[in-house]
């Protein structure tokens, strides 16, 4: 059944009704034409030269919205104007626009009574509630879910595989390391694209593009390993463009008051669909064999793409159902500005904060990426956990990120709003990112049980998931109209800080031990924090 609500801005009362409200109508239009003969008295003599006319117009008025009322009985609801409003030739007629806009037809002035907001019949209650911009937020949260639901299920669905087709481990890590080559390829390039054609088209091109390559990797697996490393590789791609979208996207919606919640968001995303991926890829392999994983989580997408391209849109000025309230939030005064059609690069790499943020992205990544790449080898070896339990306690530092992401996102919100300046605040969550990670790390050696040491991974990545609402919440402070390029840049940095870290931390073990391995990343900890402290702003460099 369709809703219609009516509230008029003079406190005169509010109408919800269905297709039985029609003698409700006629009361309150004769109620408001009584009232209006009241409010008559009170007005001066410029405003209301005559009473008796006002009061005759009065009555024509209620009498047409006793027509409109009437006129709408069948539709089940009654869709009133936002205005009456009476012109020169003493007719009346109904808009639904602005007074600003109506007097441009003719209009002497609105009768006050007549005053009330149109709800759509067509518009859900949550729709009304429920602002769009964190529609996109969460659209874009559940793209990052699927994004590591389908990079993970590999590193699980990988042993059986390997039985299968006789695979080494050499290979295997040829598998593994294929997903990079398409990785590293599409970060600047999404990047550009978004800030040229929008997020919403690169972001719904990621998510199908690598949804199919997780389809078909079953298949490719079948053909032969090259066809598999290219799917793997062509998944990369997909999933290369999926952050500078996502920041190219919120980069428009968000107002900076909501920057580092929603960031925070979106990236925990990435923390639960990799605690999902590990999750439930066993109990799929175990029941319905390895490659129901990609067939099952790959057609996810599919769902989501339906979604996306109905609710969202690359900018708020694209959106014909943005209030005008929201609108006025989110651009804050300032107008839309036009997609980039060249990217200034010379400017772009000239700017200390932007190689702050390239430097601070690698350290960044160096130590996130061997601790979530080498922690089941540094519990089975050095805890002596069996592989089951590594398993489950890999999937304990997603969890405490997930959380303590939005944590930080929510307090450093509350920072900017409560007046600390935007550099502060990216200057102490970043420095929370770095130190705490480091401290923790230190402490590793000198913990006596494995239940301790698996507590301060678990604290160490905790604190590094402040990072969300320091760096990665910087490009869009610094360069908002180039946040897509700007993170392609920092993200390709941390890229290669993982897979260069990944195989150094190798290197290190054969000629070393596990102290030297966590040396190495609080070194690089503490040379981010400096760098970050020294040359990282808040305020915008790139106009």
């Amino acid at each position: 059944m369709a809703i219609g609500g009516l509230i008029s801005n003079r406190n005169l009362g509010s109408f919800i009704g269905s297709g039985n409200g029609f003698q409700n109508q006629i009361g309150i239009s004769n109620n408001r034409a009584m009232l209006s003969q009241e409010l008559c008295h009170r007005k001066s003599n410029a405003l209301c030269p005559s009473h008796q006319q006002r009061h005759i117009s009065s009555l024509q008025a209620a009498s047409l919205q006793h027509e409109l009322g009437h006129s709408r009985r069948g539709f089940g609801c009654f869709l009133l104007p936002t205005r009456l409003f009476r012109f020169k030739d003493n007719t009346y007629r109904a808009s639904y626009k602005s007074f600003e806009e109506s007097q441009g037809a003719g209009a002497i002035d609105p009768l006050p009574y007549a005053e009330a907001i149109l709800v759509q019949g067509n518009t859900s209650w949550w729709q009304q509630q429920f602002p769009r911009r964190w529609v996109i937020v969460l659209l874009c949260f559940a793209s990052f879910l699927l994004c590591n639901m389908d990079r993970v299920n590999m590193s699980v669905a990988i042993l059986p595989m390997s039985q299968q087709y006789n695979w080494n481990s050499a290979t295997v890590g040829l598998i593994q390391s294929s997903f990079f080559w398409g990785y590293l390829l599409t970060q600047i390039l999404g990047g550009i694209w978004a800030d040229k054609y929008g997020g919403k088209v690169v972001l719904g091109f990621g998510v199908v593009w690598w949804s199919i390559a997780t389809v078909m990797t079953p298949i490719a697996a079948k053909l032969g390993l090259p066809f598999l490393l290219v799917v793997r590789a062509f998944m990369g791609i997909g999933e290369g463009v999926a952050m500078p979208a996502m920041n190219n996207m919120l980069s428009k919606w968000i107002p900076v008051s909501e920057r580092s919640r929603s960031l925070a968001l979106v990236y925990s995303g990435m923390y639960l669909g990799s605690v999902t991926g590990l999750g439930f890829s066993p109990m799929l392999i175990q029941n319905f064999g390895w490659p129901s994983v990609f067939y099952s989580f790959g057609s996810l997408g599919s769902i989501w793409f339906l979604l996306w391209l109905k609710y969202a849109y690359s900018s708020p000025k694209d959106d014909p159902e943005l209030s005008e309230e929201e609108k006025k939030i989110i651009l804050g005064g300032s107008k839309p500005r036009e997609p980039v059609t060249v990217i200034p690069w010379k400017l772009i790499l000239s700017k200390p904060p932007v190689w702050a943020l390239i430097i601070s992205h690698f350290c960044h990544n160096w130590g996130t990426f061997i601790l979530l790449t080498w922690m089941p080898t540094y519990y089975n070896q050095v805890l002596k956990f069996n592989l089951t339990e590594s398993g489950l306690l890999c999937v304990l530092p997603w969890f405490t990120m997930a959380v303590l992401a939005n944590v930080g996102g929510w307090i450093a919100d509350t920072l900017v709003s409560r007046g600390l300046s935007i550099t502060s605040v990216r200057k102490i969550m970043q420095s929370i990112g770095f130190l705490g990670p480091a401290f923790f790390l230190t402490q590793l050696s000198r913990v006596k049980t494995p239940a301790m040491a698996v507590l301060c991974m678990a604290c160490s990545q905790g604190a590094d998931a402040f990072s969300q609402s320091g760096l990665y919440s910087n490009h869009q402070d610094i360069g908002p109209r180039y946040a897509g390029v700007l993170l392609g840049l920092s993200n390709t940095a941390g890229v290669l800080a993982g897979v260069f870290g990944t195989a150094a931390t190798g290197y290190i073990l054969q000629r070393g031990s596990w102290d030297d391995v966590f040396k190495v990343a609080v070194g690089l900890y503490l040379i981010g924090t400096l760098v970050w402290n020294l040359f990282a702003t808040g305020e915008k460099v790139l106009d």
